[in-house]
């Protein structure tokens, strides 16, 4: 068992709520146990590089409640990157890092499994609006998006029954449909269109066709970005970021609906992308508190030597679990949950 002196930390993926929760967390943790804290700056690419600064108190004092992260963030894929492995490794040995603690999504903590099986010193903190990580209850960043794509929900049911004309409101979700679910619900929505449960145009059109000769003067359907639309030509697109992933910008699956709406059955339809908007910002009171718990735990397991693990949230417990059970495995949305959005609307 090494004496660890000096851990490193980064961020990697998306920018999500809570992120600067977490750094506080951790070095506030490490640095009152004598241990230094060296921050990785933009994720995967500072493990490369090396450039970063060591982190201080000073410089985490009342950062739980910004958004973003001070570190900054990319999608640097190091296994795509020729002796990618080797180079994190030369880095860790000349910034003298005794371990490293990744925050991040299922690509961040896949490099980070990845690099444990390897021998390296690392612990995973689970971080995704999409709320779609095994194995943790909940990830930070999610209750903040659903708060704020709810609150655009609510708004706009006002103009809709202003105005007479159905909404579809599209939220983010790649493969997971949490946020949809989360926000519809909560915001009254009258579909739920998430990618686990693809549906026909034909049975989008009958539900809005029903609305409309019981009476109901519009319709508002929430969509994940990632939902697959049977029934209609897909949108090819081809621009792929460094993991593989489809970039969703361009395939407007909120625009498609409403225009097979229009189209099929006449039915007018506005259209609202809350993009990024969703996972900016100041996170909510629970996001501020997950992060700081998750950041304080990581610490922990980083001072006493418990490498090889990653933080969860199970119930109301912060606990540890195995990096290596994390690694490319996705938390859907299950048909029992599906099916009680569908009782209740």
């Amino acid at each position: 068992m090494i004496i660890i002196r000096r851990i490193g930390i980064l961020t990697g993926g998306g920018d999500a709520p809570g992120l600067n929760a977490v750094i506080k967390g951790i070095v506030t943790v490490l640095t009152k146990a004598g241990i230094e804290v060296y921050g990785l700056k933009d994720g995967w690419k500072g493990a490369l590089d090396g450039q970063g600064k060591v982190l201080e108190l000073k410089d985490v004092e009342n950062i739980q409640g910004l958004g973003g992260t001070i570190l900054g963030s990319s999608r640097t894929n190091i296994p795509k990157i020729e002796n990618g492995f080797t180079m994190v490794e030369e880095t860790m040995n000349r910034l003298n890092l005794d371990g490293l603690i990744a925050i991040g999504g299922d690509d961040t903590l896949g490099v980070a499994a990845e690099l444990n099986r390897r021998g390296f010193n690392v612990i995973g903190v689970p971080k995704t609006i999409d709320n779609d990580l095994p194995l943790t209850d909940y990830t930070f960043g999610y209750d903040t998006a659903i708060n704020i794509a709810t609150e655009a929900i609510d708004r706009l049911h006002t103009t809709s029954l202003s105005h007479s004309k159905s909404m579809v409101v599209e939220v983010m979700g790649r493969t997971a449909g949490w946020i949809a679910m989360g926000a519809g619900l909560a915001g009254g929505a009258d579909m739920i269109l998430v990618p686990e449960f693809p549906k026909s145009i034909d049975e989008i059109c009958d539900v809005v066709k029903k609305r409309r000769e019981s009476g109901k003067p519009y319709t508002m359907i929430v969509v994940s970005e990632g939902f697959q639309l049977l029934g209609v030509e897909e949108t090819k697109v081809d621009e792929v970021d460094a993991f593989g992933h489809i970039k969703l910008d361009d395939r407007k699956i909120a625009e498609r609906i409403a225009e097979e709406l229009k189209k099929r059955i006449g039915e007018s339809c506005r259209t609202t992308v809350l993009g990024f908007i969703q996972r900016g910002g100041a996170p909510s009171a629970y996001d501020r508190n997950l992060g700081l718990k998750f950041g304080v735990k990581a610490a922990e397991l980083a001072r006493d030597n418990q490498f090889g693990y990653m933080v969860a949230l199970r119930g109301t417990e912060i606990e540890k679990v195995e990096l290596e059970n994390i690694s490319h495995k996705l938390k859907l949305v299950d048909e029992e949950y599906y099916k009680l959005a569908e009782d209740l609307l």
